[in-house]
């Protein structure tokens, strides 16, 4: 279930970055920067995204990490020192996602261009990606809301 959970996430963020990439022709960050103002239906649909990849509460990634602890923590399979141990490493995971999300948003959307390209050629979403995100996002929304449902 959890992956479910997080899998409406990975799948937006990948198109995201596709999506990023058709308009954009860069791969690496390095070479990435200031393309929040071109285009800011990505930005904004791409920190959304990151935001829920961040288990930000009131999203699905909250429910799908909470049911992971609550299930490791709840059961009676393992010793106390490998729960202590998974919780660990899960702990670190918690703490090096928003490090690495948030310097990728950083970097990408408002760090400096090293390259001088024009602005002018970038193109927005348009209605197409903008009508499947938003149905990628409203169950995200949705079952962060009210996880019951499933």
């Amino acid at each position: 279930m959890t992956g479910l959970l997080c899998g409406f996430i990975g799948a937006a963020l990948f198109f995201l970055a596709g999506t990023t990439y058709d308009r954009i022709r860069l791969v690496y960050l390095d070479e990435m920067g200031g393309i929040a103002i071109p285009m800011p239906k990505i930005f904004t649909m791409f920190s959304s995204f990151s935001m829920a990849s961040l288990a930000l509460p009131g999203m699905s990634g909250f429910v799908a990490e909470l049911i992971v602890f609550f299930g490791l923590i709840t059961s009676q399979k393992y010793l106390l020192m490998t729960k202590a141990l998974i919780t660990f490493v899960m702990a670190i995971g918690m703490i090096l996602t928003p490090i690495y999300l948030l310097s990728m948003l950083r970097q990408m959307f408002y760090g400096y261009k090293i390259f001088n390209i024009s602005n002018s050629y970038f193109s927005d979403s348009g209605p197409r990606e903008l009508f499947l995100l938003i149905s990628i996002f409203l169950p995200i929304l949705g079952i962060g809301m009210y996880p019951d449902f499933l």
